[in-house]
């Protein structure tokens, strides 16, 4: 659960022109634009649209190609999967749809998955977690308990913490999907960040709290519990927000 936070990526405006052409077309076949089985532009017109070399272009479609995005055949051409080969594990594929917004249905996956994930890890960290890995939690919970009025320090704090269970927990795999939980977070924050209400900021960080003090303690189910009961937590809240957004009148 190493590198660069997607948080930053999301706003960075320093990517190559490699990365730039991979996101507008990513995020144009994720968005429908061109739907599952149609064909890309020509490479001709893709190179008069981006400016590119095509040696940046034929990288790209290597990209998109590894992304499972699309597949290319000699006098066939370019063409878009169905979604079902998509690899919405890959952080470049979750940060495209993220740019795009959510809708509350993937929301939902997403938690899924975590709660498949999340509160394994946390079982596991019980058993495996070091001093020093449950004084890294701490802090990003001390970090999320002063985060109280900003939204984006709160997430970073808690992002830091969910990577730390992940490192605690031993699991090589569990620390690689980082991307699902970040981009998970990230939703969770653009759409109902907890500081904007004292109540569910507290709430958030007890629970939090919670989970570190069953993992101190070799509790391993009640690190899950705690684990998953956090989860759900951040998808009610959205819930309610998506709600109480629908409810408002019409200005």
């Amino acid at each position: 659960m190493h590198g660069q936070s997607n948080f930053g990526r999301f706003t960075d405006t320093a990517l190559s022109s490699h990365d730039q052409v991979a996101r507008a077309l990513g995020g144009e076949i994720l968005a429908g634009v061109y739907p599952p089985g149609a064909k890309l532009p020509s490479e001709a017109e893709m190179l008069h649209r981006f400016g590119v070399s095509r040696t940046v272009l034929r990288e790209v479609f290597k990209t998109l190609t590894a992304k499972g995005l699309i597949v290319s055949k000699t006098r066939v051409g370019t063409t878009v999967l169905d979604s079902a080969f998509w690899n919405f594990f890959d952080a470049d594929v979750l940060a495209w749809k993220v740019a795009q917004g959510f809708d509350i249905a993937f929301i939902r996956d997403l938690a899924a998955i975590r709660v498949a994930i999340e509160p394994a890890a946390a079982r596991a960290a019980a058993e495996n977690a070091t001093a020093k890995d449950i004084a890294s939690m701490r802090r990003s919970v001390a970090s999320m308990a002063a985060a109280s009025t900003s939204a984006s320090e709160f997430a970073e704090a808690d992002l830091e913490f969910h990577k730390a269970v992940g490192q605690a927990s031993g699991n090589v795999l569990m620390r690689s999907l980082a991307a699902v939980i970040e981009t998970a977070l990230l939703a969770s924050f653009r759409m109902s960040s907890p500081v904007h209400e004292v109540d569910e900021h507290a709430d958030s960080v007890k629970g939090h709290s919670r989970i570190v003090d069953a993992i101190e303690a070799g509790d391993g189910e009640g690190a899950a519990q705690a684990m998953r009961a956090i989860i759900g937590h951040g998808v009610e809240r959205i819930e309610r927000a998506k709600t109480s957004r629908k409810r408002r009148p019409a200005r």
